[in-house]
Parts: C-alpha cells; sequence; structure tokens
C-alpha cells in the first residue's frame, strides 16, 4: 500500500507556481501594451505640435515636438518636417510608435 500523504500540498504548491507565472507575464503583457500607447498617444501630439508650428522651420517644430512627447513621459527619436507635414517617432521604453500629422492631402495652402 502507497502513501499519498501531504501529495496535495505539493500539487497545491505547483499550482500556485504556475498561477504566479501566469499573473506575471500577463502583467508584462499589460504593461507592453500600456506603453505603447502611451507612446502612439505621444507621437499624435507631437506630430501634431510640430505640423502647428511647421512654417516656423524645423528645427524649432522639432524642439517643440520634443518638449510635447517630454510632457507625456516619451522620447522623441525622429522628427522631421516637409512643407506642412510633420512626421515623427516617439519612444516609451521599449515601444515605439509613428505618427503624421498636417493638412488633408491636396489641402495644402488652398486656404
Amino acid at each position: 500500500m502507497t502513501s499519498d500523504r501531504g501529495s496535495a500540498t505539493v500539487w497545491t504548491a505547483l499550482v500556485g507556481v504556475v498561477l504566479c507565472v501566469v499573473v506575471g507575464a500577463l502583467l508584462a503583457m499589460g504593461h507592453a501594451i500600456a506603453a505603447r500607447h502611451r507612446a502612439g498617444g505621444a507621437a499624435d501630439l507631437a506630430a501634431l505640435a510640430a505640423a502647428d508650428h511647421a512654417l516656423l522651420g524645423q528645427s524649432q517644430a522639432c524642439s517643440l515636438a520634443a518638449r510635447v512627447a517630454a510632457a507625456q513621459g516619451a522620447r522623441l527619436l525622429r522628427c522631421s518636417v516637409l512643407g506642412e507635414i510633420a512626421d515623427v517617432t516617439a519612444a516609451v521604453g521599449p515601444a515605439h510608435a509613428r505618427s503624421r500629422a498636417g493638412p488633408p492631402q491636396g489641402l495644402s495652402g488652398d486656404f
């Protein structure tokens, strides 16, 4: 006759460890998704700021975009302004997002 005394404790501990690993993975994935959304929002706002000040020149428009991105907790990786179109890339941690802003195509300078 074999004794199963204490086997429930081992199985309970094993299930607890597995649950901890799953919860840890879900938290890490949630953090990555949140960082991606923050980077996207910061890139959108920075692109809008740069496009709004595009007529002042690329250096001033990109400087403002960098300040807007920093205010959102992101860093500006790339910024270019061509005419009235601003194209920026922002990052929060390892997450990157790219955004473009400017007047709708075909309406540039028609006002």
